[in-house]
């Protein structure tokens, strides 16, 4: 079955709660594609240069060196998870804007029929380390809106935060619209991050607008990130030499 990517205009928020509190929301803008189709608008490429652009490389598996779709079904694969002719694998990401691209985090959603029972939850850092979460429920049940999964952290994100804690990743995916939750919690500091935006299908249209509401697209994710990083500083958050990234891929 043809699977024509979403287009999510949707809002990011994160609340940092503990000894220093900060709070920010931006606009976003997040496609959800079938990484095995090339289907899509003009404006809009897989593997190759564009306007918007979702390149194999930059998923699944190392930095720049990614293989995609393939990467993902061989982490779920060997975790116990075999996909049917029927199920299938979308990836949830910000596009390249005109071949840029950064993402602090991509989601590779695993479908057994409709049924959503796994996700890879694909985080990037600004010092060029990747690390991944997996999420599912005992016995890939399907995950549903109230269920909450837990992950301990492991990975280098925020220099203001410890590798030490625990995430609660929740997943609400709609025909219609995505809310994510990904709350961290650690002693008394806790930051809570949300995704959330309808889905619609992508147009020439929609990804004109995106760049208009939102230039530069991916750098301005960079851009944003350091500022909100100098925001911290000022309110005297401890900073934290980057440490060796995990060894492992996947946890």
């Amino acid at each position: 079955m043809t699977f024509w990517p979403d287009h999510i205009s949707g809002a990011t928020t994160h609340s940092r709660t503990g000894r220093v509190s900060h709070v920010f929301r931006y606009g976003v803008d997040y496609v959800l594609i079938d990484p095995a189709s090339a289907k899509g608008p003009l404006l809009f490429s897989r593997n190759r240069w564009n306007l918007l652009s979702v390149n194999d490389r930059d998923h699944g598996g190392q930095r720049r060196l990614g293989r995609g779709v393939d990467w993902a079904r061989d982490i779920l694969s060997a975790r116990g998870l075999a996909l049917g002719m029927t199920d299938r694998i979308l990836l949830l990401t910000q596009p390249g804007f005109l071949g840029y691209v950064f993402n602090p985090v991509s989601f590779w959603l695993a479908f057994r029929g409709e049924e959503l029972v796994a996700v890879i939850a694909e985080v990037n850092n600004t010092f060029g380390d990747r690390h991944s979460y997996l999420c599912a429920l005992p016995g890939f049940a399907p995950i549903g809106p109230s269920d909450r999964i837990e992950a301990t952290k492991v990975f280098h994100v925020s220099p203001f935060q410890d590798i030490a804690g625990k995430y609660r990743f929740a997943f609400d995916i709609r025909p219609d619209r995505i809310n994510i939750l990904i709350a961290y919690r650690n002693g008394d500091e806790g930051v809570f991050a949300t995704l959330s935006g309808q889905r619609r299908p992508l147009s020439n249209r929609s990804a004109l607008g995106a760049l208009l509401r939102r230039p530069a697209g991916a750098l301005r994710t960079i851009l944003l990130i350091h500022w909100q990083a100098l925001r911290l500083v000022l309110k005297r958050a401890v900073y934290r030499p980057r440490p060796l990234p995990p060894t492992e891929e996947v946890s």
